[in-house]
């Protein structure tokens, strides 16, 4: 009866918050909703903070068609809506890119927000009968592996533990933790060490999975456990499932802890932030999944698909009662690091993430929000440069490396022209991209900007436009 009193609570707070919204932008300031999220290493944080800074300084945001109209009047931050969530360090992270010794900003390990507003001149019919208005956007910044922890709502501890296990079957780096599964008997009495033990060791395999380039890391919060680290919530791990294992064994006692982590973890941020947004962004490092080799691509598939399943709320019952009929607009896949490339293998790279993104629609059975995908580069760290090996002209990218600070001109290969080379995850045995790939790890560029330039990227103004672009 409480678990009903607290759904229905949720259902009419969600309709008044989507009635007020609703009365708020027909009649005074429009708010857009944006989240931001990523896979870790995908960039989010530069993203957000090049994004911002282009919005406040626009004269490299051209396909940007209210600035390219000179509908915006001004662009400024204002206080964050929500007081209980962290700010986005925006300020901090700019300096960190810009200053005089540019570095890689800290990545953000929890959920934070900013808002920036626009001053909009109204365009077509209206333009002569009404004055500029107020455009608010709240960019909303979480972990991509925290959206990856939606299918476990609808699974069962038993299911989930088989689908993880079977999947370690061809993982080298998983021996360690699947000999401590093989030696633990999991209908013996429960003991907390022997629990911890298991999380740490599983804790383990799922970093190592992120290195090798894999994206599924469920549940999401191991990796960033934040104020949870140590929690019984975070602390179970996979094992075979048991038929009838006694009530206070450990399987019985890892199940609960599972249960306990969809319902005071996952459900709770889908409730609190993921219901509010309108637009999203994914950020997906496609170049590392593709280097790495058929089986992250493979991996990188299963996860689009899973982000996908996070916007079909009509096969989520619950989700579809959470958000009440409302659903995010717009979409964008982005596959980042396009500076790595010379501008000549861009559209082979979008190509690959449009397919990526298509097979994620078709195998997720989605339907709703409109979904596009492109090739960027929040910042610019390379220019572009020819150089000769054994006779024949390569187009490289110039920049400084990250692990010794000396400017290096790097050939990280050819993309195939055909997308689906790579697409067929699994099905492939090409490897792409070469070996100099493995150490193209740039840090910023010193830049100096002018007034009014934003700092420099590829394509952030046509992301900008799909995302919210109409809406000016």
């Amino acid at each position: 009866m409480a678990f009903g009193i607290t759904s229905l609570t949720d259902g009419v707070t969600r309709q008044i918050e989507t009635v007020s919204d609703t009365l708020s932008e027909a009649f005074f300031e429009p708010v857009i909703r944006l989240g931001v999220t990523g896979m870790a290493r995908a960039g989010k944080t530069v993203f957000i903070t090049s994004l911002v800074a282009n919005l406040l300084n626009r004269s490299r945001m051209p396909q940007l068609l209210a600035e390219a109209d000179n509908r915006i009047l001004a662009a400024y931050l204002q206080p964050q809506p929500d007081d209980t969530l962290a700010r986005f360090d925006y300020e901090a992270h700019l300096a960190a890119l810009t200053g005089p010794a540019p570095h890689w900003p800290e990545s953000t390990r929890t959920i934070s927000e900013l808002r920036l507003s626009f001053r909009v001149r109204p365009a077509g019919l209206i333009a002569g009968l009404s004055g500029p208005r107020t455009v608010h956007l709240d960019i909303i910044d979480y972990p991509g592996e925290w959206l990856l922890d939606l299918p476990l709502m609808d699974k069962t501890y038993a299911q989930w533990s088989s689908e993880v296990l079977g999947r370690m079957d061809k993982r080298p780096y998983a021996d360690a933790f699947r000999a401590e599964v093989g030696a633990t008997t999991a209908t013996d009495a429960w003991e907390e060490t022997q629990a911890q033990a298991l999380a740490r060791s599983y804790t383990a395999y799922l970093r190592q999975a992120r290195v090798e380039g894999m994206s599924d890391v469920t549940p999401g919060r191991f990796l960033l456990p934040g104020e949870m680290e140590g929690s019984p919530v975070l602390t179970f791990a996979p094992l075979p499932p048991q038929d009838s294992a006694p009530r206070k064994s450990l399987w019985r006692e890892m199940e609960r802890r599972f249960e306990a982590y969809k319902s005071r973890v996952v459900k709770p941020f889908f409730q609190q932030h993921f219901a509010r947004i309108d637009r999203q962004v994914v950020l997906v490092d496609a170049l590392s999944a593709i280097h790495a080799g058929p089986a992250a691509v493979d991996d990188l598939n299963r996860g689009l698909e899973g982000i996908l399943s996070a916007f079909r709320p009509g096969r989520n019952a619950w989700l579809s009662r959470l958000l009440l009929g409302k659903r995010v607009e717009k979409i964008l896949f982005a596959a980042t690091k396009a500076d790595h490339l010379h501008h000549t293998q861009h559209a082979r790279l979008t190509a690959i993430m449009e397919a990526l993104v298509a097979n994620a629609v078709s195998r997720a059975d989605f339907a709703g929000a409109k979904t596009q995908a492109m090739s960027i580069a929040s910042l610019r760290a390379t220019v572009e440069e020819t150089i000769r090996h054994e006779g024949n002209a390569l187009q490289a990218v110039r920049g400084r490396l990250l692990s010794t600070g000396k400017q290096a001109a790097m050939y990280p290969g050819e993309l195939p022209e055909d997308p689906s080379r790579i697409t067929r995850g699994h099905l492939a045995s090409d490897r792409w991209l070469e070996e100099d790939y493995a150490i193209m790890s740039f840090a910023p560029a010193a830049i100096s900007l002018k007034p009014g330039e934003g700092p420099p990227h590829i394509r952030l103004d046509r992301a900008a436009q799909f995302l919210i672009g109409d809406r000016l």
